[in-house]
Parts: structure tokens; C-alpha cells; sequence
């Protein structure tokens, strides 16, 4: 059992199905842990009613509206209706119990069989969708850096965002950082043979940096095969801490500041 220290998991898929035999027993040994807050990303235009329903009903659960590239394949409709239904999804959850922080998951995949030209197409109409909405982008990249760079360029999205599983070079990372995206820590870091992704996180500003557990997916080095979990956030934490030669303490407190600065918690 670790600690209580102050955290929020900026990014879990607490919504599905892999939860929903004993979601509020996580969730309370979660608070035990010191959680105060956790963002459920949205998917799929079918899953934006459901997630929301389920993030209305806690208080600490706030929800993103957006469609992931792996779901761009079954979209059945054109990349301007897909902006709209986004600006009025979050209009409508403004008017209730306004938990809707962010667009996203969204981005570029290029280990996936989805044309690029149509992931390129629903990224830009999110990225378009979170400037008009003025709401932070939770971003989706794997092999595709230069692509959802010159995008975030051209597009602009005035809160910035995050780029969630970041695995990428310093240089990488330091690109993002100045179009004003913080960067998502996860299990990835808890594998040593993750060097570059551990030297990138061990060297980039502190406040650049988000916890992040992705659960039930990204399990941790020693869990592979099991459902992961936002209560082994500490864990990522206390390797955080390991790889930067500081307190797990100060990367709970700064990490949790910068959530609540990026989402406006």
C-alpha cells in the first residue's frame, strides 16, 4: 500500500467494459491513495452519452469529447458534421453539469490499417473544434510526430493540450512544449528497457509533465497480461521521482498543478 499523495490520473479509460464489475472499488481505493481527480477520454460518437452519464454522477470524474483514430474507420460522417457534433456535445454538457474539459482522444496512428488522409481529416476537425470551443486537445500520436506537429501548428488550439503515452526524443518533446503541450507520464516509464522514453522524461521541465495511467491498457513492467489500473499511479510516480533524483511528493504536487492548470480543474 503506498502513501496518500496528491494525484490525478490525467487520462483513463475508466469507462469500459474492463471496470464494470468493480469501478467504485477502485475508485474508492483510488482516493485512499490520494487521488482527487481523474479524465475519462472520449473515443467514439456512440460511447460521448454513456461516458457522460457516468461522469455526472462523481464528482472528481471529469469526461473529453472526441473520436480516437482507431474509431475513425466507422465514422459515417464528414470531418465538418464531426467539429459540429463535437461543439455540440460540449455545448449541451456546458448547460448541464459542464465536466466536459477537454477534445480528445484524438490524433495520428500509423501502426493501424485506418488511410492516414482520413485520420489527418477527423484530427484536424477536432483540433478545429477545441480552438472554436476554446478546450485543451488530449492527443493520441504513435509513429506520427511530425505529422501531429505541423498540424497543431497550422490548426493552433489557443489552450494547448497534452500528447498522452508520450514516448518520443527530448527534441520531440521539446516541440511540443512550446506549442504548449504537456506531455503524459505512464507505465511505459516503468520498463527499464525504456531508455529513451526514461531520458526524455528524466530531462524535460518538470511542469511539462502530467500521470497518466491509461487503464485498463499500458500495464506496468511485472503486470504484463493484467488489467491495469489507475490505483498503480503511485507506482509511475515513484519511478518518476527514481529517474529525476527528487521527492515522489514535489512530482505529486507539480503534476497534479499541471493537470489542474491544463484542464482549469
Amino acid at each position: 500500500m503506498h502513501r496518500p499523495m496528491p494525484l490525478i490520473d490525467s487520462h483513463c479509460h475508466f469507462d469500459f467494459d474492463a471496470f464494470a464489475a468493480d469501478r467504485h472499488e477502485v475508485w474508492q481505493r483510488c482516493v485512499a491513495l490520494g487521488m482527487q481527480a481523474m479524465i475519462i477520454p472520449g473515443i467514439s460518437i456512440s460511447q460521448w452519452r454513456p461516458l457522460f452519464a457516468l461522469v455526472n454522477a462523481q464528482p472528481d470524474w471529469y469526461g473529453a469529447v472526441g473520436v480516437h483514430p482507431w474509431w475513425v474507420a466507422e465514422l459515417a460522417i464528414e470531418p465538418a458534421q464531426l467539429q459540429r457534433a463535437i461543439e455540440e456535445r460540449v455545448a449541451r454538457e456546458r448547460a448541464g453539469n459542464n465536466r466536459c474539459i477537454a477534445v480528445g482522444e484524438c490524433g495520428l496512428d500509423a501502426n493501424i490499417d485506418a488511410p492516414m488522409d482520413a485520420q489527418l481529416a477527423a484530427f484536424e476537425a477536432q483540433l478545429r473544434a477545441a480552438r472554436s470551443l476554446d478546450l485543451p486537445v488530449i492527443v493520441h500520436c504513435v509513429r506520427a510526430h511530425n505529422e501531429v506537429i505541423r498540424l497543431l501548428k497550422s490548426v493552433r488550439p489557443p489552450q494547448g493540450g497534452v500528447i498522452h503515452a508520450f514516448s518520443g526524443s527530448r527534441e520531440t518533446a521539446d516541440e511540443y512544449w512550446k506549442l504548449g503541450f504537456y506531455l503524459g507520464a505512464g507505465g511505459t516509464i516503468t520498463y527499464p528497457r525504456a531508455a529513451k522514453t526514461r531520458a526524455t522524461f528524466t530531462s524535460v521541465p518538470l511542469e511539462s509533465l502530467l500521470l497518466e495511467s491509461d487503464a485498463p491498457d499500458m500495464p506496468h513492467a511485472g503486470r504484463q497480461g493484467e488489467r491495469n489500473s489507475p490505483e498503480y499511479l503511485p507506482a509511475v510516480a515513484e519511478i518518476l521521482a527514481g529517474l529525476r533524483g527528487i521527492s515522489v511528493d514535489e512530482i505529486a504536487a507539480q503534476t497534479t498543478k499541471n493537470a489542474r492548470a491544463l484542464f482549469n480543474l
